[in-house]
């Protein structure tokens, strides 16, 4: 059985993961509106993940006879400036969640709540992967700068992740 403390933190968790989820696809709309699908394809496939992310701490607390709570999920900006401060508003994003899961983990050490620890593990590499791949973005749109053509490319290449 899972502790309340540790219950209404994984809450507080899905609603961030939620959230996360609304953010990507307000970026995504904001890049289909722009005419870079590829930019706003890889958003919607983040915008998926971010809801299975959600979605594995619901399972997770029902795994554990606790009870899951909904808060109301904050409205995203809907006004967004280039790829790259987009990539960098997703990035800060991410180390923020990293907070968070840390947060999570530490909870669970301090309770000896060893099944959480063990399910965090995944979301703990989860969010090293989630921040190379943002800084890996970054750092072609610092190299390519504005140009067009360079844009096009990316958002090519964006368009092919699965």
């Amino acid at each position: 059985m899972i502790s309340k403390s540790m219950q209404e933190a994984i809450n507080d968790q899905i609603n961030e993961e939620l959230y996360s989820s609304y953010l990507y696809l307000a970026m995504a709309a904001h890049f289909d509106a722009e005419n870079f699908s590829g930019f706003a394809h890889w958003m919607k496939v983040q915008a998926d993940e971010e809801r299975s992310h959600a979605m594995k701490f619901y399972s997770y607390i029902y795994d554990r006879e606790g009870k899951v709570t909904f808060k109301a999920i904050p409205q995203p900006p809907s006004k967004f400036k280039s790829p790259l401060d987009i990539f960098k508003q997703v990035l800060e994003h991410e180390q923020k969640i990293t907070k968070l899961i840390n947060k999570l983990y530490e909870l669970a050490i301090k309770e000896k709540d060893y099944p959480t620890e063990m399910m965090l593990h995944w979301f703990i590499s989860e969010q090293v992967e989630e921040e190379k791949n943002d800084n890996e973005i970054i750092n072609y749109l610092e190299t390519l700068g504005d140009s067009p053509v360079s844009l096009m490319m990316l958002d090519r290449r964006l368009a092919e992740r699965k």
